[in-house]
């Protein structure tokens, strides 16, 4: 959904869980409200009434010269569930139908590269930190 199709509670929701993951569980104090938003397509995972996977996606050109996925999270207690895999099929998916097949970018959290390999993304640059957590830049040919 864009971003203003986020009801109040739902971005709340996202930035609450977002800052969950990526600030309070993680350490890593940094600026999670970016600015991006607003240009973002966003995936949301509920079930039984909770958010629990979330993940933004963007046209070719925003964030990479490519469409890209950001922010992919699942809740704690989710883990191991599948949950995570399914979203990015997801994120995929909405990227093919909303701008067309196409290659898709991402900066994965290094520890994070085998999980987004099963969903087709390859090495595609050096490793670099970012928030003091060594990323890499994958891709998935279109």
């Amino acid at each position: 959904m864009s971003f203003e199709d986020l009801r109040v509670g739902e971005l709340y929701e996202v930035l609450r869980l977002r800052s969950e993951v990526f600030v309070v569980e993680q350490q890593c104090p940094y600026q999670d409200i970016d600015g991006a938003d607003r240009e973002a397509m966003h995936l949301l995972g509920v079930q039984d009434q909770e958010l629990k996977a979330y993940a933004r996606c963007f046209a070719a050109g925003v964030k990479f010269p490519e469409a890209s996925i950001g922010r992919v999270l699942t809740r704690q207690s989710a883990r191991g569930t599948g949950l995570g895999h399914v979203l990015m099929e997801q994120a995929v998916a909405a990227i093919y139908q909303v701008w067309g097949p196409q290659a898709i970018r991402i900066g994965a959290q290094a520890h994070l590269v085998g999980f987004y390999a099963q969903h087709g993304f390859a090495d595609a640059g050096k490793p670099y930190m970012e928030d003091g957590i060594p990323h890499l830049e994958m891709l998935r040919e279109a």
